[in-house]
């Protein structure tokens, strides 16, 4: 653990002087919450099945059931899920007034259930899904019950496939990714939380916000290819971090 006093120090004080701070998350926020990582090398859920099959706009087409099959089972641990102490935390900051939002690459929905208010899902969120011809929405809830059932959960409208509202590999980035990089202009602190900033181009955020003259404060379990980068750097679990910078603020 990379931890001491004058670094929890020094993240109080770039938040307290920051006008126009965000935050930036990725999955090792959620997995304190108990959701697995996809990329981890020990426990990543890549480890045990192809990403193209199950993860991948070609694999939903291909073979609907399977993809349902895999995301029925990783849906019901978001479902279950819980925000935690970062979650809370975050949300806290918004309310004083130190953070602007949080934009995350996570699509469990945690960052909205723990009160933040401005939140912009990257990749979108598993608790919606919309058909890929007419774009009806439907719950996720009506989407799995369905494709239980028929195995293709079809549109009530026209009949086209049901997707739930995530970016799959070959797929468009959302609005809400596009909105979210708009705001990096003005960002002069981003705290990047939990991500190895390996997934592109969401990791651009970093160099983004260094080409603006903002800084960049990093917290994760390991190093990044863009620890040269950040201000000051963390390397710790999020909550061993979190918790005497909750104190502080």
């Amino acid at each position: 653990m990379d931890l001491n006093i004058e670094k929890i120090q020094h993240i109080v004080d770039l938040l307290q002087e920051a006008q126009h701070a965000w935050a930036f998350t990725g999955a090792g926020v959620s997995t304190e919450s108990g959701i697995p990582d996809f990329r981890s090398v020990s426990s990543g859920l890549w480890e045990n099945v192809d990403p193209m099959e199950v993860a991948s706009v070609e694999g939903f087409l291909y073979n609907t059931p399977r993809f349902y099959e895999f995301w029925h089972w990783r849906f019901g641990i978001l479902d279950t899920a819980e925000p935690n102490i970062t979650h809370h935390w975050l949300a806290s900051l918004e309310q004083k007034e130190l953070l602007r939002g949080v934009m995350t690459q996570n699509i469990d929905g945690l960052h909205r259930k723990s009160g933040s208010q401005t939140v912009y899902e990257l990749h979108g969120c598993y608790e919606q899904g919309s058909c890929i011809k007419c774009q009806s929405q439907y719950t996720i809830e009506q989407i799995f019950e369905r494709a239980q059932q028929e195995g293709k959960p079809r549109c009530d409208q026209c009949e086209g496939l049901l997707k739930p509202n995530v970016t799959l590999f070959g797929e468009s980035l959302p609005a809400a990714f596009y909105e979210a990089f708009s705001e990096l202009a003005q960002c002069d602190l981003l705290l990047v939380l939990g991500t190895s900033l390996e997934v592109f181009p969401a990791a651009e955020m970093v160099p983004q916000v260094k080409q603006h003259g903002g800084q960049v404060v990093l917290i994760n379990a390991e190093s990044t290819g863009m620890d040269d980068l950040a201000d000051v750097v963390v390397h710790s679990r999020l909550k061993d971090v979190v918790q005497p910078l909750s104190e502080m603020i």
